[in-house]
């Protein structure tokens, strides 16, 4: 967690400085190379796929079919911790950092601004990279602590949401909607947001669970003492 941390301060650091001429002259809008089929499939589905529109739909309905069948509503809370989580770490960092987007032909951070230019002027980091990291990983990681399907097909998931990672970046940059500094901070972003929230649940199911031995080892209060309480009052 403090390495995702590490990297990711010293990531923004180097972007707001020593990483934006990298990313200017790195930047093309590739995808217009493309035939317009090509481009019409990159944007119009393998775009969406770690947007809102789809991971979200898929966390909801993995928390609720867990929850459902552990009668819990642990599933149901995690999920709309990692969508907090989404929204006051990315989204909040996104507006604080006000780094326009490549539309507006500037790498310069607190020179954008979403009242200034809108959804292009909040580029850093990257939300669909964070997403396709936080959401796909929160829903793997449900069914990997409240399920007991087999490590196999935990680490089939989870190359699953690298595989969704990796194509939401390369599907941003060659539409070329992002700066590459924009893309990783999105992915180191999603990694410690998802291992915050993997933290926090699980350090509440162990005093969930300390809290349920401590009351089983608690001896049972004699009824005479009770009645003794009741006239002592």
């Amino acid at each position: 967690m403090s390495a995702l941390g590490g990297a990711l301060v010293l990531l923004t650091v180097l972007a707001a400085g020593p990483l934006q001429d990298l990313d200017i002259h790195g930047h093309e809008y590739w995808a217009r190379m493309l035939p317009p089929e090509v481009y019409d499939v990159l944007q119009h589905v393998l775009d969406p796929i770690a947007g809102q529109t789809v991971c979200l739909p898929v966390l909801i309905t993995v928390a609720v079919v867990i929850a459902c069948r552990r009668r819990s509503w642990r599933p149901v809370i995690c999920a709309a911790a990692a969508e907090a989580a989404f929204y006051l770490g990315v989204g909040g960092s996104k507006v604080l950092l006000a780094r326009p987007g490549p539309t507006e032909r500037d790498a310069e951070f607190f020179a954008g601004g979403i009242l200034k230019d809108g959804w292009h002027g909040i580029s850093y980091p990257s939300g669909h990279a964070a997403e396709a990291v936080l959401v796909y990983g929160t829903a793997v990681y449900l069914v990997a602590r409240y399920t007991a399907v087999s490590r196999t097909t935990v680490w089939a998931l989870a190359a699953g949401v690298g595989v969704i990672a990796l194509n939401a970046v390369a599907v941003s940059y060659t539409l070329g909607w992002h700066w590459a500094s924009d893309l990783f901070a999105g992915l180191l972003m999603g990694g410690l947001l998802l291992r915050l929230l993997v933290w926090w649940d699980t350090e509440a199911i162990a005093r969930e669970r300390a809290e349920r031995e401590l009351a089983a080892e608690r001896p049972p209060v004699p009824a005479s003492y009770e009645r003794t309480e009741k006239l002592a009052a």
